[in-house]
C-alpha cells in the first residue's frame, strides 16, 4: 500500500531520532585515542599552542582547554534554534559563531597551527560536527512544526534531501582531518558573503518585481493572519500546502490559493552541490537553501523555513554519520547537551513568531546577518584578524 506524503513526512522524522540517537551511542572511540594521543605528543607548558598536563580539562577533556560557560551556552543555543526555525537558515552558522568565537574555541585550535597541526585539526572537525548536531536537532523540530502548520512543501524538500544525500557523504570523508581551521574561517566567510549580497538584490523593487507568486502567495498568508488574530471570518479551505501533482516530471501544489510549480531533477541537483559545500564548511547549509527556494523555485518566505529545515535535517544526519561512525570524529557532549535544551527552546518558538513577521523582513532579517557573518569571518580567515567586532 502506498504511504500518504503526511506519513512519508512523519516516517522521515522518527528515522531521524532513531540515526540521532544512534550516533551518540555508537561513536567511534577510536578518535578518542586519537585524541589523547595528539595531546600527549603536543609540547608541554603553560605557553600559546602547548598542554599544561597539570591544568583542569576543558573543550574535549584537554587539560587547559577553554571551559565553556554551560548559561552562556544554553542562552546562545535558545538564538541559534530561533534564528534557524524563523528563516531556515544561519543555525550553523551561528552555532559557528558561538563555538569559534564567543566559547574561544577557535582562537585556542589556531592556537596549535604551529606547534601540533594533528591537534589543530582534531579540534576543528570537532568544531563542526558540534555546528551540525545543534541544526540537526533544531531542523528536526522546525520540520515537525511546519509540517503541522501547512509551510512545509514535502516533495521540494524530499528532493532536495535526495540530491544532498551523495554530498553529505562524500566531502567528510575526503577532507575529515585535512582542513586547518585558518581555511575552514575564510571559506566560511567568502560563501556566507556572497549570498548575503545575492538575497540583499531580491529585496530591492526591482528584484522582488520577479516573484510575483511568491509575493501574492506571501500577501494572502499575511491577511489570513491579521483576520485571524481580529476574530474575523476566513475561509480555510485554501491554507496551507496543497499537492496538486506529485510525478517524475513535474510536481504542482498551491499555498493560500496561489499555485507554484518545479522539475524535480532541479532540486536534486541543487541540493548535492548545496549539502557538498555545507558538508566541508561544517554548517547546515541553509543559508543555501535558502536563496535557492527563493530565487529558483519562487517560494515565499513563509514556506522556505520549513522546507528548508526538512532538507537540512537530512543532510545533516548523513554529514553527522559520515564524520563520527566513518571517520571516528567525537564531540564534547557535557557542552552538546546543554545546547541541545536551548535548541529546543528555540526551535519551538521560532515558527510560532514568524507568522507575525512580513515577507520581506524575514528576508531582510537573512541579509542582515550574512553580510556581517560574511564580512567577519572571511576576514578573519584569510587577513588573520576581524574588521567588525569583536576583533
Amino acid at each position: 500500500m502506498a504511504l500518504k506524503p503526511g506519513k512519508i513526512s512523519y516516517l522521515i522524522i522518527v528515522v531521524s531520532c532513531f540515526l540521532l540517537l544512534g550516533l551518540t551511542v555508537f561513536a567511534d572511540p577510536c578518535y578518542a585515542d586519537t585524541l589523547a594521543d595528539a595531546i600527549a605528543a603536543a609540547p608541554q607548558g603553560v605557553g600559546k599552542g602547548m598542554i599544561d598536563p597539570d591544568a583542569e580539562g576543558g573543550f574535549l577533556g584537554i587539560p587547559g582547554a577553554p571551559d565553556v560557560n554551560f548559561m552562556w551556552a544554553f542562552l546562545w543555543a535558545i538564538w541559534v534554534g530561533w534564528i534557524f526555525s524563523t528563516v531556515g537558515a544561519f543555525g550553523g552558522i551561528m552555532a559557528g559563531v558561538g563555538h569559534i568565537t564567543i566559547f574561544g574555541l577557535g582562537d585556542y585550535a589556531r592556537s596549535f597551527k604551529q606547534t601540533s597541526p594533528e591537534l589543530n585539526t582534531l579540534i576543528t572537525d570537532s568544531i563542526r560536527v558540534s555546528n551540525q548536531w545543534l541544526v540537526s536537532i533544531s531542523a528536526l523540530i522546525s520540520s515537525i512544526n511546519y509540517y503541522r502548520m501547512g509551510r512545509l512543501v514535502l516533495p521540494l524538500g524530499i528532493a532536495l534531501a535526495a540530491g544532498s544525500v551523495a554530498g553529505s557523504i562524500l566531502v567528510p570523508i575526503a577532507t575529515a582531518g585535512k582542513i586547518k581551521l585558518s581555511e575552514y574561517i575564510g571559506y566560511f566567510g567568502i560563501c556566507v558573503f556572497i549570498i548575503g549580497a545575492f538575497l540583499f538584490y531580491e529585496t530591492t523593487e526591482r528584484g522582488r518585481s520577479k516573484k510575483k507568486n511568491a509575493r501574492a502567495a506571501a500577501k494572502a498568508f499575511e491577511e489570513a493572519h491579521i483576520k485571524l488574530k481580529n476574530n474575523e471570518a476566513v475561509d480555510t479551505s485554501q491554507h496551507g500546502v496543497k499537492i496538486v501533482e506529485w510525478g517524475l516530471s513535474r510536481i504542482r501544489f498551491t499555498f493560500y490559493g496561489v499555485e507554484f510549480s518545479f522539475r524535480p531533477i532541479i532540486p536534486v541537483i541543487g541540493g548535492f552541490f548545496i549539502a557538498a559545500l555545507a558538508s566541508f564548511l561544517g554548517i547546515g547549509g541553509g543559508f543555501l537553501f535558502v536563496p535557492f527556494l527563493t530565487s529558483i523555485a519562487g517560494l515565499p518566505m513563509f514556506l522556505v523555513a520549513g522546507t528548508s529545515a526538512l532538507t537540512v535535517l537530512v543532510g545533516m544526519i548523513v554529514s553527522i554519520f559520515s564524520y563520527m561512525a566513518i571517520k571516528g570524529v567525537v564531540v564534547y557532549w557535557p557542552l552538546i547537551g546543554i545546547e541541545l535544551f536551548g535548541i529546543f527552546v528555540g526551535s519551538m518558538l521560532g515558527p510560532r513568531t514568524s507568522r507575525y513577521i512580513p515577507d520581506i523582513w524575514l528576508k531582510r532579517l537573512f541579509v542582515v546577518l550574512a553580510i556581517y557573518v560574511g564580512i567577519r569571518y572571511t576576514s578573519k580567515g584569510f587577513l588573520g584578524h576581524s574588521i567588525v567586532p569583536p576583533f
